[in-house]
């Protein structure tokens, strides 16, 4: 199994463009397995989980300033930028600039936590940034769009709290759980489950670029917005670096900032632009899934150019990044 999640590793950013691909040729198919995708998503988390140790929480609990930071990243910075460049090169289309500001001020990803934990991040650091991201959603979101697009937005605030709990809290407890009683066996569990999840995570993006499929059609004002948003989730993962190498952060928090700054909750924010806007709003939240975990794959390859190096760990966090 240990091979078979090197191999995998190795060839993630072919693999999530290749399940895009999968997923926009069938997606009559495999839009029928929707419902399965919160499963997926709980599995994922609870293999990133495996390796938490609620010691090493309760320190950054009682250190919390990596936390506010990085939700100043998620819930102001890249939402004001995403704000600023919509209207640079969408002036005259209020439409995608809505949706383009739906695509970030939308949590990070659950899914950001499996990314954390292949490159060696703070796992614990990253579920505390994810829960508490999530759970303040229900307050965030409708705020962020009054203040940018004078929306008023009612969101149920319950789907959103059952949806974090079976998707974040009850399989991160699990996995905590498997790791207090016996560090061997999550171990051994790890082990096995780790290739899994990224078979997993490849079925997750072809099911969510088949429910995309839809709303694709090849022009040049798609592809405009295509590469709109793959500037402002790119930056997103180089503001994560600056800001954690300003602030003078070790390598695995530097980690963890980049892959949250980078990605969001796409399927809260598909879902929020298709209850309560106009169709066309949602084309720029939903490009996003075409390519997100693809950026993830590259820049998750790129991070020996960004880490300190200093000392014997860090020259292993790089060298696991690179395998």
């Amino acid at each position: 199994m240990n091979t078979l999640n090197v191999f995998l590793q190795k060839r993630l950013a072919f693999l999530t463009p290749l399940s895009v691909c999968i997923g926009l040729l069938f997606a009559n198919e495999l839009y029928l397995f929707v419902h399965t995708v919160p499963w997926v998503f709980a599995f994922i988390t609870f293999a990133s989980s495996l390796g938490i140790q609620v010691s090493r929480m309760k320190l950054i609990l009682l250190r919390p300033t990596p936390i506010f930071v990085a939700l100043l990243i998620i819930q102001c910075i890249m939402p004001c930028i995403a704000y600023s460049i919509g209207h640079l090169t969408f002036s005259t289309d209020p439409y995608t600039i809505t949706g383009l500001i739906i695509a970030f001020i939308i949590p990070t990803g659950v899914v950001s936590m499996m990314w954390v934990s292949i490159y060696g991040g703070n796992s614990s650091l990253s579920i505390l940034i994810v829960v508490i991201n999530t759970l303040l959603a229900p307050l965030l979101i409708p705020l962020s769009l009054f203040l940018f697009v004078g929306a008023n937005v009612d969101i149920r605030i319950t789907e959103v709290m059952t949806s974090l709990i079976w998707m974040i809290v009850i399989p991160s407890l699990l996995g905590m759980f498997v790791q207090y009683l016996s560090y061997r066996r999550a171990k051994a569990i790890q082990i096995t489950v780790a290739p899994i999840s990224k078979i997993a995570l490849c079925i997750v993006i072809a099911i969510n670029s088949a429910v995309a499929a839809p709303v694709i059609t090849l022009d040049i004002e798609l592809l405009m917005i295509a590469f709109v948003v793959l500037f402002v989730a790119s930056f997103g993962y180089l503001l994560g670096i600056a800001v954690a190498k300003f602030c003078k952060y070790e390598n695995d928090v530097m980690i963890s900032f980049m892959f949250h700054s980078g990605m969001r909750n796409i399927s809260v924010g598909a879902t929020i632009a298709i209850l309560y806007f106009p169709a066309k709003v949602s084309v720029p939240v939903v490009i996003g899934t075409l390519f997100q975990q693809t950026l993830a794959a590259i820049f998750g390859r790129m991070l020996p150019l960004f880490l300190h190096k200093r000392g014997q760990q860090n020259k292993k966090i790089v060298k696991h990044s690179m395998d």
